[in-house]
């Protein structure tokens, strides 16, 4: 069982930056992917970024279409460390950001196997 946690997040202003990062504890996949959903009040949880890692090596990045060009997601595979740096965000990024793990290529909702405890995340002007 991986354990994920989560550091960051907070108050943004719109069009600033944040950083937040993912450290992932225990017995992690030779192939695993891991990636940042958000949820804000009344909408569904959806995949904002993922980042896949095949025998140690980085492999494909995932943006959803919201945030392409905005957000850049990284990660350290010899930490197991995701991070996701913001930037220029708006209003309807406003939500609580929750880092997952899933062993595989993807990272649907239906593949994540481990989820953080999720971290609120707000811009304003």
């Amino acid at each position: 069982q991986v354990q994920l946690v989560e550091s960051g997040g907070g108050f943004v202003q719109v069009g600033g930056s944040l950083n937040f990062s993912c450290s992932a504890d225990g017995r992690t996949s030779r192939i695993d992917t891991m990636g940042w959903f958000r949820q804000a009040p009344g909408k569904e949880r959806a995949i904002v970024a993922s980042i896949s890692r095949i025998q140690g090596n980085t492999g494909n990045t995932y943006y959803a279409d919201s945030v392409k060009g905005r957000f850049t997601l990284s990660r350290d595979n010899d930490k197991n460390t995701l991070y996701l740096q913001m930037n220029s965000p708006k209003h309807e990024d406003t939500a609580t950001y929750y880092c997952a793990y899933g062993t595989g290529f993807r990272l649907f909702i239906k593949d994540v196997v481990s989820w953080g405890q999720g971290i609120q995340v707000t811009a304003s002007a």
